[in-house]
């Protein structure tokens, strides 16, 4: 017979939900360690389940130790989701062993163990234990040297992470140039990163307005010339206005600093992600039916 206090322990060990507890220990004539492996099993069955569903919701998360840095962006259903406790700890997780780590693409990283569980093993069981579709989508790793210094910055709870590496060991400044990033969302380091294909792009576009709104042909490149600076200052970062002194640039300000941008990170949960609407009582329906 199976009694309470095997299905609470059951519990406990596994995370697993009481009634799938139950059952577990129904199948396995009470034997526990069978129980956990049915349990786990049941759980790749879940996950598989709810791989077709849109995990646009989630955290953002950067951590920093010594000259090696990690940001990680781990996906949820819904934002409620991102706020339990056992969700922050999964993307926790994920970073501590990136960063300890030498990996470099996605596969190497669900490769990695945790406590000697396969990433990829873990993320599986927390699908099973928090009911939704958790999706690690990206991380990027940075490492630096001794006179350079990293500074993040997270905004609205981990919606929004930036990372930022700078010359020196200026920490406040390299925080206020990764929150510049979180708040100014900047494409590109400069002017020179940004591909030629776009400049040329919106070029096009700022002649044709120009054209359109009957302006001095002699003076077009002139006027198309200044309103490509604009452009330049809303996508390259040394050439934005300064959060916290807008009368000066990003890359004046820094340089007045005595320090110098190297590279950025910015990772915006769900960007770029295909959120599906659907209607609120289909969705009732399928959670119930699971």
């Amino acid at each position: 017979m199976i009694s309470a206090s095997m299905v609470k322990e059951l519990r406990e060990t596994s995370g697993a939900g009481m009634l799938d507890c139950k059952k577990a220990l129904e199948a396995t004539n009470g034997n526990m360690e069978e129980a956990i492996n049915w349990l786990r099993e049941k759980g790749i069955s879940k996950a598989a389940k709810k791989s077709s569903r849109i995990a646009a919701e989630g955290l953002a998360y950067a951590k920093i130790e010594g000259n090696k840095a990690v940001i990680i962006e781990v996906n949820s259903e819904t934002d409620f989701v991102a706020k339990n406790e056992e969700f922050q700890n999964l993307v926790s997780t994920i970073a501590n062993t990136i960063i300890n780590s030498d990996v470099t693409t996605m596969d190497s990283a669900l490769e990695l163990e945790a406590d000697g569980t396969k990433l990829s093993d873990l993320i599986t069981s927390r699908i099973a234990t928090i009911g939704e579709k958790l999706s690690f989508r990206r991380f990027e790793v940075l490492t630096k040297e001794d006179n350079q210094v990293f500074g993040s910055y997270s905004h609205m709870g981990g919606k929004i992470v930036s990372l930022a590496l700078l010359e020196g060991n200026d920490e406040e400044l390299a925080k206020d140039i990764a929150m510049q990033i979180a708040a100014m969302r900047p494409s590109y380091l400069n002017r020179d990163e940004v591909p030629e294909e776009r400049v040329e792009k919106e070029r096009e576009i700022l002649t044709e307005q120009a054209e359109n709104e009957g302006l001095d042909a002699n003076k077009l490149p002139m006027i198309v010339n200044g309103r490509l600076n604009k452009f330049y200052e809303e996508i390259c970062l040394v050439d934005q206005g300064f959060i916290k002194e807008n009368k000066m640039k990003v890359g004046k300000y820094v340089e007045s600093k005595n320090s110098k941008i190297v590279k950025f990170v910015r990772y915006e949960v769900g960007e770029g992600i295909e959120k599906k609407e659907e209607n609120f009582a289909d969705e009732v329906m399928k959670q119930i039916n699971g």
